[in-house]
């Protein structure tokens, strides 16, 4: 076996060395796991702490698993059943209120929609599948981001935020209370912040470890999809999202 092979196996093991039950771990503790010194375990952290497939917390020393292995996650979910899973329950979303359904997953500081069902209504939400989003001014991203861990969310913020329109909201501290507002009440709310005149309401699918991996929205012009009546959806969406996670969770352990 070569060597750059075998470090590519060594620095899969230390990835490997993180789950649900070890989500946070010292240098010291992959190192015994794995059973190599620390000084290549630390030469291996260090070339994944840099490709952002691990992050290490400045206080504790501890790492964890960083944004990419995220990002690369909810990319291999769009592959999978998530669509032909999610469908039923959208057109149900669709039936019931009228208006623009879609999924979405992250990849990056975007989603992007892998499933729309158009509005039959004259005056709708342009949407497409494949099409991309900023994650920070959307329902369906910050309903993502609502439930990613806050260390991950603070990266994609990290960077100057654009103005989409007058109610865009760019400020990191307002933006993450707004995350937690959603993740307090269940769903997303955006008033035109990413398109004038456009109003959505966004639910997180749960995977089965607790991170989102898709969210579902509802979308459509500010004066019919008023907050007053958002905030009536929300339940309801919700609850399909939910339905969805649950079926996901069944379909993956089938």
């Amino acid at each position: 076996m070569s060597e750059s092979i075998r470090a590519v196996e060594r620095a899969l093991d230390v990835l490997e060395c993180f789950s649900i039950k070890t989500p946070e771990l010292s240098m010291t503790q992959i190192a015994e796991k794995i059973g190599i010194n620390k000084s290549t375990v630390h030469r291996l952290l260090a070339t994944l702490e840099r490709k952002r497939f691990v992050e290490r917390d400045p206080v504790s020393g501890t790492y964890r698993a960083g944004i990419h292995l995220l990002q690369l996650a909810y990319l291999a979910m769009e592959t999978n059943d998530l669509r032909r899973v999610s469908e039923p329950f959208l057109h149900k979303l669709w039936e019931l209120f009228r208006e623009t359904v879609d999924l979405a997953v992250f990849d990056g500081n975007e989603i992007v929609f892998i499933s729309v069902l158009e509005s039959p209504q004259r005056v709708k939400l342009a949407a497409a599948v494949g099409q991309r989003l900023p994650v920070f001014c959307t329902a369906s991203g910050k309903a993502i981001l609502a439930y990613m861990p806050e260390t991950t969310v603070l990266h994609l913020l990290e960077h100057d935020l654009q103005e989409y329109t007058a109610f865009t909201v760019v400020a990191p501290e307002q933006i993450l209370k707004d995350l937690r507002q959603c993740q307090q009440q269940g769903f997303a709310i955006t008033e035109q912040e990413y398109e004038d005149g456009i109003n959505a309401i966004g639910a997180p699918v749960i995977g089965r470890n607790g991170l989102p991996i898709a969210a579902v929205s509802v979308a459509g012009p500010a004066y019919r999809l008023t907050r007053e009546k958002m905030v009536q959806i929300g339940p309801s969406l919700r609850a399909t999202a939910d339905e969805i996670s649950q079926e996901i969770g069944t379909t993956q352990r089938s």
